[in-house]
């Protein structure tokens, strides 16, 4: 179970005051524990990639974060650039201001682009941040990243203030139908909340605690 466990895990460390210290860790911990990928900060990508390119653990990185409102042109140079440089992942924020302003051509129009830019070279997640949005909000996110031909929708970058809930995931679910990748993000902390989070539809669980949760401990994780 450990080892189908950790396949579903992104061992993430988004904080800008990381070093290569801290991102040498989380590259040892993902190969030695067998994680999907390391999911870092654009800046890192290429270091990632030059330390696990012989192993099975992938590179994701983060795209128009945390806050999603850069341009989309922005998004696809900051997509294009990442899988030069060796990202096989591509987690970005939608255009959260555009959602909530109703405007869902330009939301639409910033997801496509990104998941073209990405083409057969990585798989697209699209982060809908459901700490600000309604429930309505979040299921028109979903139904738009699915048209829009992203691979998963994920929940929450960890920096505005609320992570992954179980509800938000059945909800996400329900939404994408079976096809889609879900993906559980921000304050997954332990086993337990890690198991829930695949109970109600997740494929995927991005933690900086993904070492505590398949050891079955309590982890710190924001992300």
């Amino acid at each position: 179970m450990n080892k189908e466990l950790a396949k579903m895990i992104d061992h993430t460390q988004l904080k800008p005051d990381t070093d290569n210290n801290k991102i040498d860790e989380i590259i040892r911990e993902a190969i030695e524990s067998g994680f999907a990928s390391v999911c870092v900060n654009p800046y890192w990508v290429s270091y990632c990639y030059e330390r696990l390119k012989d192993t099975d653990v992938k590179v994701c990185t983060v795209i128009g974060f945390p806050l999603g409102a850069t341009t989309t042109e922005t998004k696809v140079f900051e997509t294009e650039n990442a899988i030069k440089n060796g990202a096989t992942e591509i987690d970005m924020v939608v255009n959260v201001g555009a959602l909530k302003s109703n405007d869902y051509g330009t939301v639409e129009k910033d997801i496509r682009a990104v998941v073209h830019a990405a083409k057969d070279n990585a798989l697209t997640k699209v982060i809908i941040e459901t700490a600000l949005l309604t429930d309505e909000e979040k299921v028109r996110a979903c139904e738009i990243a699915k048209e829009s031909g992203a691979d998963y929708v994920k929940t929450s970058t960890g920096f505005s203030g609320g992570g992954a809930s179980v509800e938000d995931i059945a909800l996400m679910r329900r939404t994408v139908g079976p096809e889609m990748g879900v993906k559980a993000s921000g304050g997954v902390r332990d086993r337990q909340s890690t198991e829930a989070m695949i109970e109600a539809g997740a494929t995927r669980i991005g933690a900086s605690a993904g070492v505590q949760i398949i050891a079955g401990e309590t982890g710190t994780s924001d992300y």
